[in-house]
């Protein structure tokens, strides 16, 4: 309420009339008044909004693992029963004849140790893969804190990592000696990326492609459904695998099972298995396979989707993140695939040509 009794009236705000009042310097009344001829307006002092309050959620309950005690006692279980089967085998031979029954002791303890060298070497491709990842995330965290003490650090893990790649020889050399200059951490990063990765990613983008190639010609001629998904999922774990090789890791059966795990979720995360509805159109809809067969367009289609899988696979199997280098896209392998798949098309695709 105000002390002056007015009538409600409406005024328009480009009225030379209107003086609006300043609150640092006249008092904070939500009042129009008429001064000296003119209307004053003074706006009314909004409170501060009050700080939103966000609850925090409570810890997730920690459940009882009951499928992990599942599987471990059945393997467990297993284990024991193969063991006992072996020992009854062994004293079912000897008890027949001493010879047999020593040459069923040899064979047992050469698959014992054929089964250790397994694990070991399982295990060894496990911990290289999660050394993989380590680095590459250090690296991530390098590149936003600049820190200069642990991107030398993370650069000797990196050098004796690649010290079985021949071809980086000299881009070692040219980073040991950087790791003695006075440089920052992002920039030493950058310079070992570029030193390091790049004759690595010449050579993925090289394998990826071939594959791509394989993929689209074998898919294009084979008579079988059953036959193109056969070869596409073992060309898609050999590509992981020479990727993973390439790049420093040594997977096993295990590893290679989690690393192409960590492909699909990759390939989910940025954006699924398609290959894009502007790059198929770009394919498909301009006519570039398409008049020559289904079948070779069918080829092309599952190229582009095994190049999708290697490019994938070339950003998880890769220690160091994609900075100072451009990051392959399946554009820059598009136009090989295309040119090799007009020589590579089958005759039998060329006939409605020449008809025509």
């Amino acid at each position: 309420m105000t002390k002056d009794h007015r009538k409600p009236a409406a005024y328009r705000l480009d009225d030379p009339q209107i003086v609006v009042a300043r609150l640092e310097t006249e008092e904070p009344e939500p009042v129009a008044r008429k001064r000296h001829g003119k209307i004053r307006i003074t706006p009314a002092i909004e409170p501060p909004p009050l700080p939103a309050v966000i609850p925090t959620p409570p810890p997730p309950r920690r459940r009882f693992a009951w499928a992990t005690l599942f599987w471990s006692t059945a393997g467990a279980l297993t284990l024991l029963g193969l063991g006992l089967a072996v020992t009854r085998l062994i004293e079912d031979l000897a008890a027949r004849s001493p010879g047999l029954g020593t040459l069923a002791l040899v064979l047992a303890g050469l698959c014992s140790l054929a089964l250790l060298v397994i694990l070991a070497r399982e295990a060894f491709g496990l911990a290289r893969l999660r050394t993989i990842e380590a680095m590459r995330a250090r690296a991530e965290a390098i590149l936003a804190a600049d820190d200069r003490d642990a991107a030398r650090t993370l650069v000797r893990e990196l050098v004796s990592l690649t010290r079985a790649e021949p071809r980086l020889a000299r881009g070692r050399a040219a980073v040991t000696e950087h790791t003695r200059d006075i440089i920052d951490g992002a920039d030493l990063m950058r310079l070992s990326e570029r030193a390091l990765m790049a004759p690595l990613d010449q050579e993925a983008r090289r394998l990826v492609a071939a594959a791509a190639r394989r993929v689209s010609v074998v898919t294009a001629i084979s008579p079988r459904a059953a036959v193109d998904m056969l070869f596409v999922l073992v060309t898609a774990l050999m590509l992981v695998r020479r990727l993973a090789y390439l790049y420093g890791g040594r997977p096993g059966t295990l590893g290679l099972i989690k690393l192409f795990r960590h492909v699909i979720a990759h390939l989910a995360f940025t954006g699924g298995m398609a290959a894009g509805d502007s790059l198929v159109q770009q394919v498909l809809g301009h006519g570039v396979v398409a008049k020559l067969s289904a079948r070779l367009g069918e080829g092309v289609l599952n190229g582009l989707l095994t190049a999708r899988l290697g490019l994938a696979a070339i950003d998880v199997a890769r220690p160091l993140p994609f900075v100072a280098l451009e990051r392959p896209t399946l554009g820059d392998l598009v136009p090989d695939l295309l040119s090799r798949r007009a020589d590579d098309a089958p005759e039998q695709a060329r006939l409605p040509l020449s008809n025509e």
